[in-house]
C-alpha cells in the first residue's frame, strides 16, 4: 500500500481525534458557565445595585458618609491592608520554611495552615477573644502595661490576620515548589549574595503568586464578620466593622441603606482588586520581557 493511500486513510481519523472533546460543545459549556455565574455572582450583586437605585442621590450620600458609617470604612479597609500586609510577608516565611526545610512535625504544621480554612468564623472569633482578653492567657500578659490586644481595633487586626494567612501560603507554596533550583545554584556561583540571588532570582519568580495572595488575603478581611464580632468590641467611632453596620442597618428594616453601604465596599473593593490585577499582569509582562 503506497504512502499516499495511508496518508488518506488516516486524515480522517486524525480529524475524528482532533474533534473528540472531554467536555462537550463549547455552546453548551459556555451557556452552563454564564447561567451559574449569572445565578451566584451577577443577579444577586444585580439586585443589590438595584435596591439602592431606590435612594435619591442626596439619601444614598447621607446612607454612606454618616460620621459612623466613615468610621466604620477607615477601619475595615485600613484593618484589612493592615492584615494581608502581615500576611504577604509572614505567609512567604511560612510557605518558605514548608518547601525548603525538613523538620519534625513538618506535615503537622502544613496541616495547621489551613485550620483557619475549617474552623468556623465564630468559633475563632470566640477561641482569640480568650486568648487576647485582659485575663486570657496571652492578654494578661500585655494588661499590666496598659495593651490592649481585645475589644478594640487591635483584636480586629489579630483576627484578620489569622483568617488571612492560609490564601497567602497556599498561593505561594507551589509555586516556590516549581522554581529551578538550578538558577540559584547558578547565581551563587557567580558570586552573588543572598540577598541578590533572593531579590533578583526568586522574587521576580514568586511576585505574581504573592499579590495574588495578598489580594485573596485583602479581600478576605474586607468581608469577614464572624471571627470580628467577637473580639473587636463593636464600639460605634471606635472597633465597629463595616459588615456590623450593614447588619445593624438590616436588623432596623433599613434595606435600602444597608444595600448603599454594601455597594460602596463592592465598589472600592472591586477598584482594589483591580489595581492589583493590573500590577500582576505588569510584573509578568515585565517577567517576559526580561527572560527574552
Amino acid at each position: 500500500m503506497s504512502s499516499a493511500t495511508l496518508s488518506a486513510g488516516m486524515a480522517p481519523l486524525s480529524g475524528v481525534r482532533r474533534s473528540a472533546r472531554v467536555l462537550p460543545g463549547f455552546n453548551l459549556t459556555l451557556g452552563y458557565t454564564l447561567l451559574y455565574l449569572s445565578l451566584i455572582v451577577l443577579i444577586p450583586l444585580s439586585a443589590l445595585i438595584f435596591k439602592t437605585m431606590s435612594l435619591s442621590w442626596a439619601e444614598f450620600w447621607d446612607a454612606v458618609t454618616a460620621p459612623r458609617v466613615m468610621a466604620s470604612y477607615r477601619l475595615t479597609f485600613g484593618a484589612s491592608l493592615i492584615a494581608a500586609t502581615v500576611n504577604l510577608f509572614a505567609g512567604l516565611l511560612v510557605a518558605w520554611v514548608l518547601v525548603r526545610y525538613s523538620f519534625p512535625g513538618k506535615k503537622i504544621v502544613d496541616a495547621l495552615v489551613d485550620l483557619p480554612f475549617a474552623l468556623p468564623t465564630a468559633v475563632a472569633g470566640i477561641s482569640l477573644t480568650a486568648l487576647l482578653a485582659g485575663n486570657g492567657w496571652v492578654g494578661q500578659f500585655f494588661e499590666p502595661y496598659g495593651i490592649q490586644l481585645a475589644f478594640n481595633p487591635n483584636g480586629v487586626v489579630i483576627a484578620l490576620i489569622f483568617i488571612g494567612l492560609p490564601f497567602v501560603v497556599r498561593t505561594v507554596q507551589p509555586v516556590l515548589e516549581d522554581a529551578e533550583k538550578e538558577l540559584e545554584e547558578a547565581a551563587t556561583c557567580l558570586g552573588a549574595t543572598r540577598w541578590q540571588t533572593f531579590s533578583r532570582v526568586i522574587l521576580p519568580t514568586i511576585l505574581p503568586a504573592l499579590l495574588t495572595g495578598f489580594a485573596l488575603a485583602f479581600a478576605r478581611a474586607v468581608g469577614e464578620y464572624g471571627s470580628v464580632v467577637f473580639i473587636a468590641g463593636n464600639m460605634p467611632m471606635i472597633s465597629e466593622i463595616t459588615p456590623l453596620i450593614i447588619i445593624g442597618k438590616l436588623e432596623q428594616y433599613d434595606y435600602a441603606g444597608a444595600t448603599a453601604v454594601a455597594t460602596v465596599m463592592l465598589v472600592i473593593s472591586f477598584l482594589l482588586l483591580l489595581l492589583i490585577n493590573g500590577l500582576q499582569a505588569w510584573q509578568r509582562r515585565r517577567a517576559v520581557g526580561t527572560m527574552q
